[in-house]
C-alpha cells in the first residue's frame, strides 16, 4: 500500500506534475524539476530508516509499520488535495517538496519493518520465500499506480489536468484504512519478543551497527543497486522517453509496465523458493549478470515504438531481470545483521541504496540522452549498475550471514 503511494508520485511526475507545479519553465527544465521533486524523497528515506530502525530495534517492528503507513498515506492524500502553481504560486512546489519528503521519511521505515516481520517469522530454510512477499509489494504498487493513471488519463485532457490526476492520490485513503486495520492485528516477530524477554536490545542500534557490521552494511547497500536502477529507469524514465521519441502512446507504455509488474508479482515468490533451495547469494549474482545482459535489449525494444516490443521488453525487465534479484534480497540483507540491530541495518542499507541508485537514475538518464541523443549510453549505464551489484554481493562472507 505504501508502494502504491510512493510510485504514484513517480508516474505523476512524468505525466502531469511538471505542468501543474512548474509551468513557467521550459519543457525540459519543467520535466527535470518534476523528476528532481520525485528524487528528493530519497534524501529523507535514509533518515527515516535511521529513526524507524532505532525504535524498531528498541520498541518493536509492528508499531513502526503502523506509523510508517499513516505517514505515507497522509502525505499522499495531501498531494491529491494540493493546489497547483496557478492557484497559490511558488508555495505549490514548495509544499509539494515537503509532502514528498514526508513520503520518503515514512517509506524509509516501511521496507525494513515489513521484511523483518516476514523473515523473522519464517523457518530458516524458507527465509527467502517469506521475505519475498513484502518484495512483491513493490511491483504490486507499481501495477496499481500504473493502472490507476491509465484509467484517469483516458479522461479528456482538460479534465485530467484539472482534477482527474488527483483521483489516484485520494484513493490512497481507502488503502490506508485497510492497511491500518490489518497491521493492528499483527503480532510482533519472535526475535523481537525474545529481545523484550531477555532485555537484550541495543542501547543505540545505529552506533552498534556502524561499529560491528561495516562490511555487512556495505554489502547491503550495494545488493540492490542494479535492481533499483532497472526498476526506476523502466517505470519512470522510459515512461517519459518512449512516448516522446517514438509513436508509442503513454497509455501503451503504462499498460506494458502494468503487464510487467503483474508478471513480477508472480515471479518473485517462485524465484524465492528456488533461492531457498540453491542459495541466496548465488541467485543474486546470477540475477545481476542476467539483468546486465538484457539491459540493451530492453531499451532497444522500447525504442522501436512497437506495442508488441514494449511487452517483450517488460518481460525482460521484470520477471527475468528484476525478480531474480529483488525476490532474494530481503532474506539475504536481513541475515547480514543480528536481530538487535537488524531493523536499523536492513533499513539503512536499503535506503542508502535508494539514495545512490534509484534517486539519480532518471536524472542521470535524462542527462545522458540529452548529451548524446542516443538511448545506448542509458542502457549501458543500467547494465553497469547490475555488474557493480554482482561484485559487492560476491564479497559477502559467511560470517556476515548471522544466524538468528
Amino acid at each position: 500500500m505504501e508502494w502504491y503511494d510512493y510510485f504514484l508520485f513517480g508516474t505523476a511526475a512524468v505525466l502531469v506534475l511538471n505542468d501543474q507545479f512548474f509551468p513557467s519553465l521550459s519543457p525540459v527544465a519543467s520535466q527535470m524539476s518534476a523528476l528532481a521533486t520525485f528524487a528528493v524523497a530519497f534524501i529523507a528515506r535514509p533518515v527515516g530508516g535511521l529513526v524507524f530502525g532505532h525504535f524498531g530495534d528498541r520498541i518493536g517492528r509492528k508499531q513502526m509499520l503502523v506509523l510508517s503507513l499513516l505517514m505515507m498515506g497522509g502525505a499522499t492524500v495531501a498531494i491529491g488535495l494540493l493546489p497547483g502553481y496557478t492557484t497559490i504560486g511558488v508555495a505549490a512546489p514548495i509544499l509539494l517538496v515537503i509532502l514528498r519528503l514526508i513520503q520518503g521519511f515514512g517509506v524509509g521505515g516501511e521496507w525494513g519493518g515489513a521484511v523483518l516481520m516476514a523473515v523473522e517469522h519464517a523457518p530458516r530454510h524458507k527465509r527467502a520465500f517469506y521475505g519475498s512477499w513484502p518484495q512483491a509489494g513493490v511491483p504490486a504498487g507499481s501495477l496499481l499506480s500504473s493502472g490507476a493513471f491509465f484509467l484517469v488519463q483516458m479522461m479528456p485532457e482538460e479534465q485530467f489536468l484539472s482534477w482527474g490526476w488527483r483521483i489516484p492520490f485520494l484513493v490512497s485513503a481507502l488503502l490506508v484504512l485497510v492497511g491500518f486495520i490489518i497491521r493492528l492485528k499483527l503480532e510482533d516477530s519472535p526475535d523481537m519478543q525474545k529481545m523484550h524477554e531477555d532485555e537484550s536490545h541495543a542501547v543505540v542500534p545505529a552506533l552498534e551497527m556502524f561499529r560491528d557490521h561495516k562490511h555487512s552494511l556495505l554489502v547491503g547497500i550495494f545488493t540492490l543497486v542494479g535492481s533499483n536502477t532497472l526498476f526506476y529507469l523502466v517505470t519512470v524514465y522510459l515512461l517519459a522517453l518512449a512516448p516522446a521519441e517514438t509513436d508509442m502512446s503513454r497509455g501503451t507504455v503504462l499498460l506494458a509496465i502494468a503487464f510487467g509488474s503483474l508478471l513480477d508479482i508472480i515471479a518473485i515468490p517462485l524465484v524465492a523458493i528456488f533461492a531457498d533451495q540453491h542459495g541466496k547469494k548465488k541467485m543474486l549474482i546470477i540475477g545481476s549478470i542476467v539483468t546486465a545482459a538484457v539491459s540493451v535489449p530492453i531499451f532497444g525494444l522500447m525504442m522501436t515504438g512497437q506495442t508488441w516490443a514494449a511487452y517483450v521488453a517488460m518481460v525482460l525487465a521484470f520477471p527475468i531481470g528484476h525478480s531474480f534479484v529483488y525476490a532474494t534480497s530481503s532474506g539475504f540483507i536481513a541475515e547480514l545483521f543480528e536481530p538487535r540491530v537488524r531493523y536499523t541495518g536492513a533499513s539503512i542499507s536499503y535506503q542508502l541504496c535508494g539514495l545512490i541508485s534509484s534517486a539519480p537514475a532518471p536524472l542521470i538518464s535524462t542527462s545522458l540522452y540529452a548529451a548524446t541523443g542516443s538511448w545506448i549510453p542509458v542502457a549501458l549505464y543500467m547494465a553497469a549498475a547490475q555488474l557493480i551489484a554482482a561484485v559487492f554481493i560476491a564479497t559477502a562472507k559467511p560470517k556476515d550471514e548471522v544466524k538468528a
